[in-house]
């Protein structure tokens, strides 16, 4: 537990000034996290990190992650746009199948470009999620980090009934309950004193967060799912007592697109 906390600390410490800075210097960060989590994953499928359809893999997700403003300032967008260049990938991938006399099925082609696309987009809304409006953007980490910590902490004192034990045998229904009821009085009531989406009434607001704190919470299992399928018990070691980039930053991959897509920013 403390070395959890003191590595949480740490993180926050190095994580906030580049949130706070945003533009380049953010698109940096959030980039290099993207390799990370890509390479988290080939890790897990076993898979070399020196390998082509590894490289594939890391160009892809960089190449999704990226702003749109980035592609807009191109002067060839006619060649180099976002979904050209991805399509392009995909192709790739499945050629390698070919090339490497099935060493790459179709089934590992497949769960590398869902983990390519599931990560660099979801590093990519909340780029955008910063970008377009600040306000929006805390509101989401607020419901994120708010769900996660005391979903934790309550059903550690209170869990009795598993949530989806096969999946996940630490949830607890009452932590999942207690870490979204604390959310969304916590992100609902700093919503309301910065009026940062007028166009919501409270009660809809009430309802956005619930749904963004349960979809982060799924965000949590996706990722417990696929470490529990691969046999891990984290999907890396860089961050000790947290695990690896996927681990700290699976609900962010889903509620960032959700805050985007929901009109929140």
């Amino acid at each position: 537990m403390k070395t959890r906390v003191i590595t949480g600390i740490i993180a926050l410490i190095i994580f906030i000034p580049f949130v706070v800075i945003g533009g380049i210097p953010l698109t940096l960060l959030v980039s290099l996290l993207g390799l990370i989590a890509v390479g988290e994953l080939l890790f897990m499928k076993k898979r070399l990190l020196v390998s082509f359809e590894a490289l594939i893999s890391f160009l892809a997700v960089i190449v999704t992650i990226l702003p749109n403003a980035f592609w807009a300032s191109l002067p060839a967008q006619m060649f180099f746009n976002k979904k050209s260049l991805i399509y392009f990938f995909i192709l790739l991938i499945l050629i390698v199948t070919v090339l490497s006399n099935n060493k790459l099925t179709f089934d590992d082609a497949g769960s590398l470009v869902l983990g390519v696309l599931y990560i660099g987009f979801g590093f990519h809304f909340f780029l955008q999620a910063r970008a377009e409006e600040w306000l929006a953007f805390v509101f989401g980490l607020i419901i994120v980090w708010l769900t996660d910590s005391f979903a934790y902490i309550v059903g550690r004192k209170f869990g009795k009934h598993k949530l989806i034990p096969r999946i996940s045998p630490n949830k607890t229904w009452e932590g999942s309950i207690g870490g979204t009821l604390i959310a969304t009085i916590a992100a609902v009531s700093f919503a309301l004193v910065t009026n940062f989406a007028p166009e919501f009434n409270p009660f809809e607001l009430i309802i956005v967060t619930v749904l963004l704190s349960i979809a982060g919470q799924f965000g949590d299992l996706i990722e417990s799912a696929f470490k529990r399928f691969y046999g891990v018990k984290d999907s890396g070691n860089m961050l000790p007592g947290h695990g690896g980039i996927l681990d700290r930053f699976d609900s962010m991959l889903v509620v960032m697109p959700l805050l985007v897509l929901m009109g929140l920013t």
